[in-house]
């Protein structure tokens, strides 16, 4: 059975940071992308980030550029969102979920499992 299980989300104040992780399961970890998307309420699904353990390349969303971090452990089928410089836009849902192949996309279709999500929360 194929799971994505994120953790790490909460209420932070502006400026701090959180570490999101995103466990995957059931399927070849290296063969697929893995990226993470935010969705806040009234607003569509957007893509953050994302990385490929084949691929060198990673995906910034412009407006997370120098504050997030993304990080791959293939050896515990772990992705890790390192959210620093919170600002009270970034709360959303934030979802992990893995494209087959091994290029990087932000596109949503492009991606076959999803995670339930976690909650971030940014005060002002």
């Amino acid at each position: 059975e194929v799971q994505l299980v994120e953790s790490g989300g909460g209420l932070v104040q502006a400026g701090g940071s959180l570490r999101l992780s995103c466990a995957a399961s059931g399927f070849t970890f290296d063969d697929y992308a893995i990226g993470w998307f935010r969705q806040a309420p009234g607003k569509e699904r957007e893509g953050v980030s994302c990385i490929s353990s084949r691929d060198p390349s990673t995906y910034y969303e412009d407006s997370v550029k120098g504050r997030f971090t993304i990080s791959s452990d293939s050896a515990k089928n772990t992705v890790y969102l390192q959210m620093n410089s919170l600002k009270p836009e970034d709360t959303a849902v934030y979802y992990c979920a893995a494209a087959a192949g091994w290029e990087c996309t932000a596109h949503i279709p492009d991606y076959d499992y999803w995670g339930q999500g976690t909650q971030v929360t940014v005060s002002s």
